[in-house]
């Protein structure tokens, strides 16, 4: 038997359901939503049921606030009981603070609470060790079985038609898309597939060729006996014993993240392989394992010591290496992914289906998601192993504080540049992105090393600035003693792991001038800072672009976001047909960056060719013994270059560049001092300052825009947008990381963006979409307590820009 539909989902949980629903509020009807058994037989129907809505990530907390919303509607069991976080130490309490300032931005009503105020509205707690706590009345929990159906009901509603007991059993593409669904009850011919299958996604992926990085872990919760009368509990969490609480009748549901997890049918060599007949099954219980959550569970609720249980949950729950959402559409074109909840998909299943369905309609979603984008994951994620052992690291921290600076260990080193054995030796503290192993700072550079500047006239030596409270925690004086050389002399910076993307072919200058607002296409040699825009004209991506030859450009961009601007750069290649090739080429190409006041004196003693090439400009050289392709462009607001050469070069480059650096009193360095320095000059990072959701013109990137030609997104702007980018300087010793409340006449008005110190100006630094301009005063909520803040013109470093001429 034959069929066709538009849209073909696969796996009728709550995140099919969700998806297929929200696909019939956008006018779909041609949607086909399958299972492989019954609704809810994957993960849904053994979930715990809570609904948490603040999450680090805005979007995220945006999408859970939505579910809260389309819960209240359904008939599917909501409880809006509350929720309560308890803090176990001072270090815990700061964090909830934190939340708490983050909560005000989004207008989530989360309140701190005192001891004796969780223990009224929890009374079977024992507040013995208890320091404080925050309350959340909104937050609430679901009977996500009844969830599911409810979704699943109103897409019938909606023309969708739902087909259980239908396996599955290949994915068919032509041409890079999807094409049907071959299953046991016959192929379905199809435009768009959307993969829902939980811990079946990365085997459903496989059948269409893409790797879907996701592991089964086995997460396990009880149920107890009745032993209360109380009623209206709130959901109690307490990171710090690892555990969680909800009310469950007259009884209780607990479960937590142990320390020793468990993953289920993957391992080191092979991928995940889960029995054909697994489907509304539970794993053997693992008592064992539980005895670590079972033992802290006592010591909050006493009474878990003495209750009978009614049964212990063990189920598989499908865990992402980062612990966000896998989303979007993959490198095969109509094949959409929505899993790896990582056992909170009911509170997020409702933003999840609507994000989904408008990125499938619309081409692109309307929030920025790029933390939950498929496109996240770079071939490393290929790998079994490294996947595995990402996930298993983030299961066994999950309830960990995450300071600012905070650095992951599984699966490192993976990546490293040339250079990576000198950085080593030389004292460098590494951190790591997109499985790069990059410098962050070099001991060796902290005031009390043997080998480093002395600035004995300065208060303490350089040691007094830590920076007070959370962003002290991870901090070193070596960041700005490498700040300093910067801008006093010379700084020499490691960028090998920056994604670089070649554009080749007929086609590569027509593409890359309508995909960029700005003009790319100029003479050969040329260095343009472009964003690409989405057709909202939000900002997809932010890069340099040079000009190698009529038909060849390189694209730089940052190093977690060389996936991302290439699958996206590759699907606005097809959508237009060009005549291209897109590659991406990072791995053959070092890169050194050379920035400083004496950065010219210093390559001058290593090349016969002239450097008086113009900023934003490129040239091939000679340095040492090395051809380099030299850019003249800066991300710290000083005269320099990033030097490209083949990667087999690297390590003989560096060393060239230190040694002739010696005389001129050159200092290595790590991305804690650019990013200082990159604040001072006011430079925008993507992903946090800007992103699809805010334009240009927001941005204080209308330099870039030239619309006296076509452009994506060029009809969606608005030159004279309400609000803009502002740089704010607070008080001293105030320093703002991201995602604190700013407030303007008392009310709530925006968050931070991002933040920091700036060591040569004096100030913290901050920046913020605001509706005002320079001279205002401002609140900003650092770790509990409103500072002010005065909005001032930007850059508040050589805003002339004469330094980097």
């Amino acid at each position: 038997m034959s069929d066709s539909a538009r849209i073909v989902i696969i796996g009728g949980g709550v995140g099919g359901a969700s998806v297929a629903y929200h696909l019939t509020q956008l006018g779909e009807r041609d949607v086909l939503l399958l299972d492989r058994d019954e609704l809810t037989s994957g993960s849904t129907f053994h979930s715990a049921g809570l609904v948490g809505q603040l999450r680090a990530d805005p979007t995220l907390t945006r999408m859970n606030q939505y579910s809260v919303e389309l819960y209240r509607t359904l008939d599917a069991g909501w409880t809006e009981c509350g929720g309560i976080k308890l803090a176990g130490t001072p270090e815990r309490m700061a964090e909830i603070r934190r939340q708490i300032g983050w909560a005000r931005t989004f207008g989530l009503p989360l309140e701190e609470i005192s001891v004796a105020e969780a223990v009224e509205l929890f009374p079977l707690m024992d507040p013995t060790g208890v320091v404080g706590a925050a309350y959340l009345p909104t937050d609430g929990q679901i009977d996500p079985s009844a969830l599911c159906y409810a979704l699943a009901a109103k897409a019938r509603e909606g023309g969708a038609r739902v087909r259980a007991r239908t396996r599955v059993l290949g994915i068919d593409t032509e041409r890079g898309r999807v094409r049907r669904v071959r299953t046991d009850q016959g192929d379905i011919d199809c435009e768009v597939v959307v993969n829902c299958g939980g811990m079946f996604a990365a085997e459903i992926g496989r059948m269409a060729g893409v790797r879907i990085p996701i592991v089964p872990m086995s997460h396990q919760y009880v149920v107890t006996d009745a032993f209360h009368e109380h009623t209206g509990l709130p959901t109690l969490r307490d990171p710090d014993l690892l555990v969680y609480y909800r009310q469950e009748v007259q009884g209780l549901v607990m479960g937590g993240y142990e320390r020793t997890c468990a993953p289920w049918t993957a391992t080191e060599t092979s991928y995940d392989a889960i029995p054909a007949d697994f489907n509304g099954r539970l794993l053997a219980e693992d008592y064992d394992r539980f005895i670590e959550i079972s033992e802290n569970s006592r010591i909050r609720v006493p009474a878990m010591a003495d209750v009978g249980i009614r049964k212990m949950i063990n189920g598989p729950e499908a865990f992402t290496p980062d612990n966000e959402f896998c989303l979007g559409e993959t490198e095969v074109g109509g094949f959409f992914v929505a899993a790896g909840f990582c056992a909170h998909g009911i509170a997020g299943a409702g933003g999840i289906g609507r994000v989904m369905a408008e990125w499938i309609v619309e081409g692109e979603p309307a929030m920025d998601v790029w933390h939950m984008d498929i496109r996240r994951f770079g071939r490393q994620y290929r790998s079994p192993s490294y996947t595995l052992a990402r996930a298993v690291e983030n299961y066994e921290t999950y309830y960990d504080i995450r300071y600012p600076g905070h650095e992951r260990s599984a699966g490192r080193p993976l990546k490293v540049s040339p250079a990576y054995g000198w950085h080593a030796a030389h004292g460098a503290e590494f951190g790591e992105k997109a499985g790069w192993e990059r410098v962050n700072y070099y001991r060796s550079n902290e005031p009390d090393q043997p080998n480093a500047p002395d600035r004995s006239n300065e208060p303490d030596g350089g040691r007094d600035e830590r920076p007070q409270g959370w962003a002290g925690r991870l901090w070193s004086p070596a960041i700005g003693v490498e700040h300093r050389a910067v801008r006093e002399t010379a700084g020499l910076f490691d960028e090998t792991s920056f994604a670089k993307i070649q554009v080749t072919g007929p086609d590569a200058a027509d593409l890359l001038e309508w995909v960029c607002d700005n003009r790319v296409a100029r003479q050969v040699g040329a260095v343009t800072y472009t964003q690409a825009l989405n057709r909202r004209g939000g900002i997809e991506c932010d890069f340099t672009v040079t000009r190698r030859a009529e038909d060849e450009f390189l694209i730089v961009t940052g190093t977690a976001f060389g996936s991302h601007d290439l699958g996206w750069l590759r699907k606005q290649a097809a959508l237009r047909g060009a005549d291209v090739r897109i590659a991406d080429v990072t791995g053959q190409y070092a890169c050194f960056a050379l920035w400083g006041p004496r950065a010219r004196d210093i390559l001058g003693t290593l090349t016969p060719d002239p450097l008086g090439f113009p900023f934003m400009s490129a040239r091939e050289l000679t340095v040492g013994d090395v051809p380099v392709l030299a850019l003249r462009v800066t991300f710290v607001g000083e005269l320099g270059w990033e030097l490209y050469c083949s990667s087999e070069y690297g390590l003989a480059l560096w060393q060239a560049l230190w040694a002739a650096g010696q005389p001129y009193g050159l200092r290595a360095g790590g991305y804690r001092a650019i990013d200082s320095l990159r604040l001072e000059k006011g430079y925008r990072v993507w992903g946090a300052d800007i992103g699809p959701e805010t334009t240009p013109y927001e941005a204080g990137l209308g330099f870039c825009v030239k619309l006296d030609k076509d452009f994506l997104g060029k009809d969606a702007l608005d030159p004279h947008p309400e609000r803009r980018l502002r740089c704010l300087t607070l008080e001293p010793g105030a320093i703002a990381l991201g995602n604190e409340p700013v407030r303007l006449d008392g009310q709530v008005v925006a968050r931070i963006t991002s933040g920091g110190r700036g060591y040569t100006v004096g100030s913290p630094i901050a920046y913020a979409y605001l509706p005002v301009g320079p001279g205002v005063k401002v609140e900003v909520e650092v770790e509990g307590a409103w500072v002010t803040g005065t909005v001032v013109s930007d850059p508040l470093f050589d805003p002339a820009g004469e330094r980097v001429r």
